[in-house]
């Protein structure tokens, strides 16, 4: 099989990993859940290739967001759900009807009638997915009711902090920082209490209640907790990196070190890297 420019190839592809006794035993073994990870990852990998200006990156990158495209559309018509080929017309019809001013007659002709009509079709097709979930038996919906104007569609931290500043508008919030964190002092209690039960689902629940409430005493100081992250992210790489390097320079290794000696090497970066 050859490479192509025509996305025909890329679905035998897909298909040929997915196909059993013959396909790629890892691929094999996905589902929705296992490879949505993958999808984020190569979402942010898009936006870092956007950001640096890298076009043959940015190229590479939009490459594999197609693929995880293509691989959840395989598992979906292996599952007799829906193909990569509804994906297509479902997007084209999408474009189509919020565009009548481009494909059809309308009489939007500005900006601002643009999006107007916009919202309109956007209503008539949010009641139309209402009517689809409500023949499938979904019935929880997390665009309704007062937070259901905070999108789910974003990174973890930035909806927890959104989700917060919406209920404090009104008056779902704490009155000032320093009991918050008391609330982080007894997350870490239940935390370490879920860690002592050994159960799985318990620990990532503690976890996440902890995180939560770590949001919420950034929020109070005026500290993005992305922003808050990334820098420590970025903190740490230096950090590492100098373990790495002094080791490198005595002659040792990463895997031959101990912790005790890392442990040394990073007390020693925080005035060399800081």
């Amino acid at each position: 099989m050859e490479a192509s420019k025509d996305i025909s190839r890329l679905l035998e592809i897909m298909a040929a990993l997915r196909t059993p006794v013959t396909g790629c035993p890892w691929d094999l073994q996905q589902d929705f859940a296992t490879i949505k990870p993958y999808t984020i990852e190569e979402a942010y990998e898009v936006a870092d290739a956007i950001e640096r200006n890298d076009m043959d990156d940015l190229r590479e990158e939009l490459g594999d967001l197609l693929l995880q495209v293509v691989f959840h559309a395989r598992m979906a018509e292996e599952a007799g759900e829906f193909s990569f080929g509804d994906v297509v017309e479902a997007i084209t019809r999408k474009m189509i009807r919020r565009h009548p001013h481009v494909f059809d007659r309308s009489d939007a002709d500005t900006p601002d009638a643009v999006k107007l009509q916009w919202d309109e079709i956007k209503a008539e097709e949010k009641r139309e997915r209402a009517e689809r979930r409500a023949q499938r038996g979904i019935t929880e919906d997390f665009k309704q009711g007062y937070l259901g104007a905070v999108h789910r569609a974003q990174p973890a931290l930035t909806e927890a902090l959104k989700l917060q500043q919406r209920a404090a508008k009104v008056g779902f919030d704490w009155s000032e920082a320093e009991p918050i964190l008391d609330k982080i002092e007894e997350e870490v209690g239940e935390l370490r209490e879920a860690l002592r039960s050994g159960r799985k689902e318990k620990v990532l629940d503690e976890l996440g209640d902890l995180i939560f409430a770590m949001v919420n005493i950034g929020r109070h100081v005026g500290a993005d907790p992305e922003d808050a992250l990334r820098g420590t992210n970025t903190k740490f790489r230096r950090r590492f990196r100098h373990i790495e390097t002094e080791l490198q320079k005595a002659g040792e290794s990463l895997e031959e070190a101990s912790l005790e000696r890392m442990e040394d090497l990073w007390q020693a970066a925080k005035g060399v890297t800081d």
